[in-house]
């Protein structure tokens, strides 16, 4: 996957978490972000795959922000690895 695709990706799942009630205060936490950092850290690709590593802990998120964007269930976490880079990557 090329990098901008992933950051595509990244920034739709923001997104998507944004516009979901239950979810958005619990990835805020999760994060430690301030809803009123996040134009200034979206672009940030270590962000960007935060959002996505949020995303990816539960296979019901990721199968509702993919059937909603049309993206394949794999996605979400190829982004994350690809914008996360080799310092995130670990063989446990």
């Amino acid at each position: 996957m090329k990098r901008e695709r992933a950051e595509v990706i990244a920034l739709g799942a923001l997104g998507w978490l944004a516009g979901n009630d239950e979810l958005w205060p619990v990835f805020l936490g999760a994060t430690g972000a301030a809803a009123e950092d996040l134009r200034d850290r979206a672009a940030e690709p270590d962000f960007q795959a935060s959002v996505l590593e949020f995303l990816t802990n539960d296979d019901e998120w990721v199968t509702a922000f993919c059937d909603m964007a049309g993206y394949g269930y794999d996605e979400p976490h190829l982004a994350m690895l690809v914008l996360a880079g080799p310092s995130r990557m670990h063989w446990t």
